[in-house]
C-alpha cells in the first residue's frame, strides 16, 4: 500500500488534505477562543466610585472593561424627560423602571449641546406611583451599565419596552451617553436623599457587580469540536481513496495473473504430438 501512497497524484492529494485539515484546525482554535467571554473587571475596580467623566466618554460605544463601574456625577435632572420601562421585576413582582434624563455638568458637549445620561431612579408597581425627579443641583452615585437593545412595538405614551439609549435619544432629541446609570445615592441641594425613594411608592433598583467567573459559550465549543472532526475526515478521505486504489491494483494484478494462467493452460492443453489444436490425429492401424 505504501507504493500506492507514494504515487505522485496521491502525494499531491495528501498535501491538499493536510492543507484543508490545517485550516479546519485553525477554525477550531478560533471557535475555542471565542467560547470564553472576556472576564468582567475585578470588583476592586468596579466598586471604587469614579467620576463619570473619567470613566466613560459621551458618544463612544461602551466596552466590557467600562461596564459595571460605580460612578458619580453632578448636574440636574430634567423632570420633563422621563419614561417608564415596563416588564421589570422587583422581588418577583412585575412593574416599571422610572428613568429620568440627567444633564451632566462637566461632560464634554456634543455638537455644542449639553450631554445627558438616563438615570434609573427606582421601580414602581403602577405607573401612577412614579414621582417627578427632584429639581435643583444634584449629585448622583450609581452603577454604569450598557444600553439595552431597542424593541419594536406599539408604544404606550411615556413608556418604552427596553432601556435603549438610542431610542431615548430620538425620543428626547438630546445627545446622550451610550449607557445608563442605576442610582444608589442621591444628593439634591446639599441634602442627602439616600437612594431617593424615601416617602414615595418607588423602590430602589439594586444591580450588583457581575460574577467574576468567565462564562463559556457551549455553542462555540460544539463548533470547535465539529471543525476537529472535519479535519480528521479530510485525512480519512485521503486514506480511503488510497486504499481503494490499492485494492483495485491488487484486483487488476490477480485478474492479470488468472488470465495468464488460463492462457498458459490453453497453450499447454491445446496441442498434442505436435498437431495444432483442432487438427485430426494420425490413426495407427493395428
Amino acid at each position: 500500500m505504501l507504493k500506492t501512497a507514494l504515487k505522485p497524484r496521491w502525494i499531491a492529494a495528501l498535501v491538499l488534505a493536510l492543507a484543508v485539515a490545517t485550516v479546519f484546525v485553525l477554525l477550531s482554535q478560533w471557535q475555542f477562543s471565542a467560547s470564553k467571554s472576556e472576564a468582567p473587571p475585578p470588583t476592586s475596580q468596579t466598586e471604587t466610585v469614579r467620576p463619570l467623566t473619567e470613566a466613560f466618554k459621551p458618544g463612544a460605544p461602551m466596552l466590557a472593561t467600562e461596564a459595571d463601574q460605580m460612578v458619580t456625577f453632578d448636574g440636574r435632572f430634567e423632570p420633563e424627560q422621563q419614561v417608564l420601562v415596563h416588564d421589570r421585576l422587583h422581588e418577583g413582582d412585575k412593574g416599571y423602571w422610572v428613568v429620568t434624563g440627567f444633564t451632566v455638568a462637566d461632560a464634554p458637549k456634543l455638537d455644542g449641546e449639553a450631554v445627558m445620561i438616563p438615570v434609573v431612579r427606582g421601580w414602581v408597581a403602577d405607573p401612577a406611583d412614579a414621582t417627578a425627579a427632584p429639581e435643583g443641583d444634584a449629585t448622583v452615585v450609581g452603577r454604569l451599565l450598557p444600553s439595552e437593545a431597542p424593541e419594536a412595538e406599539h408604544p404606550v405614551p411615556g413608556q418604552v419596552p427596553t432601556l435603549s439609549v438610542a431610542q431615548l435619544i430620538n425620543l428626547w432629541d438630546v445627545p446622550s451617553y451610550s449607557a445608563f446609570v442605576t442610582a444608589t445615592d442621591l444628593t439634591v441641594g446639599g441634602e442627602d436623599l439616600g437612594d431617593g425613594t424615601a416617602g414615595t411608592q418607588m423602590r430602589a433598583v439594586v444591580v450588583g457587580a457581575q460574577p467574576q467567573e468567565t462564562p463559556v459559550n457551549w455553542m462555540n465549543v460544539f463548533y470547535a469540536v465539529e471543525w476537529v472532526v472535519f479535519a480528521g475526515f479530510a485525512i480519512f478521505l485521503w486514506w480511503r481513496l488510497v486504499a481503494d486504489d490499492y485494492r483495485r491494483t491488487l484486483e487488476d494484478q490477480e485478474f492479470a495473473a488468472a488470465e495468464a494462467r488460463y492462457q498458459a493452460g490453453q497453450d499447454v492443453g491445446g496441442t498434442q504430438d505436435g498437431a495444432p489444436n483442432g487438427a485430426p490425429r494420425n490413426e495407427v492401424s493395428p
